[in-house]
């Protein structure tokens, strides 16, 4: 146990984003101590400040036709498409995409988002796109939810010569086909 009477003065003093330590007429054990202390706590901010690098997250839900959510039992939001597009920035870093788990969950990878505006997009075969628009700061995130409507089986577009069920679904708009020229 130490002896805290040995110690004039321990003091924290919070400078901005810095902490100084200060203490006086402490013994050599004390001192390795002090010196643990400020090791463990710089290694702390490091990490922390580290977290605190921008990102997108979020949830991917599946709504049957009726609006109603449709059980990941049933069928499962993994594989969903969450593309997330920076409206603001040079081309090199404009975009990017990650695929949602099996609970619907989806995390920008680390340094592939930048600060600005995004546009971020989820879709997935046989249900409505959606899009949102966020805005992301230098240490800022933002969570972002999607509620997917299953396209009814009446409204899909097939195209003819396909192999699977897969294969014959488009969503409306997504593509312009056009005859080849002669």
């Amino acid at each position: 146990m130490q002896d805290f009477n040995a110690v004039e003065s321990i003091g924290l003093h919070i400078y901005g984003t810095y902490l100084l330590f200060t203490a006086t007429n402490l013994k050599p054990q004390e001192e390795r101590d002090m010196n643990y202390t400020k090791i463990v706590l710089f290694a702390v901010m490091v990490l922390a400040a580290g977290a605190c690098s921008p990102k997108i997250y979020g949830t991917v839900q599946l709504l049957d036709p009726t609006l109603q959510p449709i059980p990941p039992a049933k069928e499962s939001p993994q594989g969903t498409v969450v593309n997330m597009i920076n409206t603001t920035t040079t081309l090199e870093k404009a975009s990017g995409a990650v695929i949602s788990d099996g609970e619907g969950k989806f995390k920008s990878g680390k340094d592939q988002v930048t600060p600005g505006m995004y546009k971020v997009e989820a879709n997935r075969i046989g249900y409505m796109t959606e899009t949102q628009t966020v805005k992301i700061k230098k240490f800022g995130s933002k969570k972002v939810e999607f509620k997917l409507k299953k396209i009814p089986e009446g409204n899909r577009k097939t195209i003819e010569g396909s192999k699977s069920d897969e294969d014959k679904i488009v969503n409306p708009g997504e593509v312009n086909i056009q005859p080849p020229t002669m």
